[in-house]
């Protein structure tokens, strides 16, 4: 994951060795899930919050990876989870970006 130290990373395959609740590379897959949901177009946010995606069951669901992020974010040492909460964020900014109404010049 870029934006991670060493340490970060260090710390977060040790969680996932330590942990019932994640496996190895679940951090890392919950971090992709979660940065190519939050990049796709609104209508098709919009598809998936109506009618749920059934590609989910094959790759993944990206909200129960962003849920799976907070809870490793708790888990973390601080300093780890600063770093982590900042890729995180980044895409959390994505998408908490408000979309501009229909047909406004």
């Amino acid at each position: 994951m870029d934006g991670l130290s060493r340490r970060a990373l260090s710390e977060i395959a040790c969680l996932e060795r330590a942990r019932n609740y994640v496996n190895p590379g679940d951090v890392g897959t919950a971090v992709r899930l979660w940065r190519e949901y939050v990049h796709l177009p609104e209508r098709r946010l919009w598809h998936d919050f109506e009618w749920d995606d059934t590609h989910w069951d094959c790759c993944g669901n990206p909200l129960e990876a962003r849920a799976l992020l907070d809870v490793v974010l708790q888990a973390l040492s601080a300093r780890s989870a600063r770093e982590l909460r900042a890729v995180v964020g980044r895409y959390d900014a994505v998408w908490n970006t408000p979309v501009p109404a229909y047909g406004a010049d």
